[in-house]
Formats: structure tokens, sequence, C-alpha cells
């Protein structure tokens, strides 16, 4: 395929050199990739002081890219890494491959011993996972995914998991719709009409009822990954459902999101923040190829590497999208605003695939955590 004249890297380049490479993308209005040196190591930069502020926020990993691996062999593999914690799913998307929910919330044993394999190799298990549709018109989807959110927050009451990861949820336009239908732009009228009827009918009472039921079994932290095709999608829509619902409602900050949609990380983590409203971080990159940008805009994601030559981005392992030198300064925002969390590892690379983007992930952010505690 003959490449653009503009290209900042053309896709079958980009595909031969990435898996030794870091694509480092500035950040803000212009956003360029770049490629280093395939036997670079990572940028070096001077040791900082340790200050008041700075404080040792834990690595994990997200369960659902070790599925193939049974829950003995998945922790041998996360405890070979050096990572501290993990956020386990317990259906919806991502399924549960390693939590059997329902003999865990059957028999408080097995939850105990469930517990003790992941406290013996030192890892918190810091967060469970049901990323659904809890307010999809179809009513079977939604009443399956209400039924997991149940099971989960039970089950972090048991284990006393204080933080519940999931998506707000979509649904339809309309009472007769069949389908949800993600609105973000309010003209023609209609469209702020179903919205409103959206938030009004839907979303806002489910979650009311949400953060009382987790608020009655000890759980105060609803994150919701801000995602497309989700009613929150950014941090205004994340706010806005906080503040109808209460303050159960935060966020998993999950930055491969909201790079697209033109947000600067470090402002974003400093506002939720200071609203006390973060409560879970996913650890995963976003690459822009700028010769696609500049002709198809943002909204022309790629997930599979067939689809790299016409994309305008895709989500990478940490460091591989944006440099190393940013993602010390996500970590500075995370540990200055005095976050609680864990940084969760979420491998969804189409390139790096698996183990091997998690391994390079967390090398980055181990060593970038490293500098900024002056270890």
């Amino acid at each position: 395929m003959k490449q653009p004249k503009n290209s900042a890297i053309g896709r079958r380049e980009f595909l031969a050199a990435t898996s030794g490479l870091l694509a480092v993308t500035v950040p803000g209005a212009e956003m360029i990739a770049h490629a280093a040196n395939t036997e670079s190591p990572l940028p070096s930069f001077p040791v900082p002081q340790p200050a008041g502020n700075l404080h040792k926020i834990p690595i994990g990993v997200f369960d659902p890219v070790y599925d193939h691996l049974s829950l003995d062999a998945m922790l041998d593999k996360v405890s070979a890494l050096g990572l501290e914690a993990m956020e386990i799913g317990t259906g919806g998307y991502p399924n549960n491959p390693h939590c059997p929910l329902d003999d865990l919330i059957d028999d408080r044993g097995k939850a105990k011993a469930w517990l003790k394999k992941f406290e013996d190799r030192g890892i918190h298990v810091a967060t469970l996972s049901c990323h659904g549709n809890p307010i999809h018109p179809d009513a079977k989807h939604a009443q399956r995914d209400i039924d997991t959110f149940h099971k989960t927050v039970r089950l972090a009451e048991i284990l006393d998991v204080r933080v519940i990861v999931g998506f707000s949820g979509c649904p339809g336009g309309t009472p007769q719709d069949t389908q949800p239908n993600w609105i973000t732009y309010r003209w023609p009228p209609e469209y702020a009409k179903m919205q409103d009827w959206q938030w009004k009918e839907k979303v806002v009472p489910y979650w009311r009822d949400a953060a009382k039921f987790a608020r009655e079994h000890g759980v105060k932290r609803l994150a919701l990954e801000m995602h497309p095709n989700f009613v929150v999608y950014n941090p205004r829509t994340l706010m806005k459902l906080r503040e109808a619902a209460g303050e159960e409602i935060g966020a998993n900050c999950d930055l491969s999101h909201l790079f697209w949609q033109g947000c600067d990380p470090v402002e974003v983590i400093h506002f939720l923040g200071k609203q006390g409203a973060l409560f879970h971080a996913h650890m995963k990159d976003t690459v822009f190829f700028a010769e696609n940008v500049n002709k198809y805009g943002v909204l022309n994601f790629a997930f599979e590497t067939s689809e790299l030559d016409l994309a305008s981005e895709t989500f990478r392992a940490v460091g591989y999208g944006h440099s190393a030198s940013l993602w010390k300064s996500i970590i500075k925002a995370y540990m200055d605003v005095g976050f609680e969390g864990i940084l969760s590892i979420e491998n969804e690379d189409p390139i790096l695939a698996g183990e091997v983007g998690v391994e390079r992930a967390a090398y980055v952010l181990k060593n970038v955590r490293k500098e900024l505690l002056g270890e």
C-alpha cells in the first residue's frame, strides 16, 4: 500500500519495528506519532528528591489478559513480575475466568481460601470488576449485569474489597428501543429529548439505587470507567452522574479513552482528585497516527493489526503511545492528589499482545515510580 507523503511513520514500517520501540506522542492539540530507535533504552531522567506528597502507589494488573491460565498459574506469573496488586473480573464483558462468583458468595470459607492464594504471594486484591451494561434496553441483558453487580458487591463485602469497577451503561433512546443509543450531541432537537429521557428515566434512577445498595454493604467506591458507547465517557459526564446519584460514584481513570478526546491527563487527574472522585486507574496507552488523524479525525479507532493502515489511533501498552516522561508526570499527578487506589495494567495492545504487553507496561511503570521516589 502506498504511504501518504506526510506520514510520520508508515503503517507497515510501524508494524515491522514496533515490537522493540517506544512510540512517543506529544499530548495536546497536535498529536504526532514518533518512533524511537529499537535499541534505545528508556529515557534517563534526573532523580528527584522525595517530597512529602510522594508515596508508593501499588502497581497491579487486570486479570482478563491471563484468561488462558489457571488461578494458580496466573498468580505465579504476576508474582514473578513483581506486581503488588490485582483487579479481578467477576463477570460482565471481561467475564470471570479466575473468580467463581456464585461459589465464593455461597461459601465464605471458599471465599477466604480464594483470597489467601493472593495473600500468600503478597498480592493485594484491590478491586473487583463487573464491566457490563445494567441499563441496557434488553431487559434480560440488563438484569444479568445487575445481578452480577449485586453479587460483586456482596463478595466485596465478604473480602473487604473497597472498590468495584464497571461501566455506567447506556440505555436506548426511547422506551421502544431494543439496542443502546449513545448520544453525545444534542442537535437536532430530538437527540436532546432522547438524552434527557435517558438520564431522567434510566441512568440516574438505576445508579441511585446501585449506590444505595453498595453503601448498605460497606462499599463506598464505584469506579466507573469513562468509556465511549456509555453515558459516562468523560470527566464532565462522570461528575454529572456523581452529583445526581451520590458520592459513591467516582472514576476508573483509563486515560486511553481520554487521550483521543483531547484531554490533558495531568489536568484530568488533578480535577478528579480535587473532587474526591478518583477511585481507580487503568494503565493503558493510546498511539496516534498523525497522517490519518489529519485526514479522518479521531473517531477512527483500530482494534486489530489488520486495521492499522487506515487507523487514526489504537491502544498500546504504557510507554508505547506516549513518552515515559509523560507517564512519569501522570504517576506524579496521582501522587500529588493522594490517590489511594492502584495502577492497574490493562493490556489491549493489538501488537504487544497478552503477557508481553503487561511485562512492557510494568517495566515502564516500575521505573518511573522508582525515579519519582528517589529509589
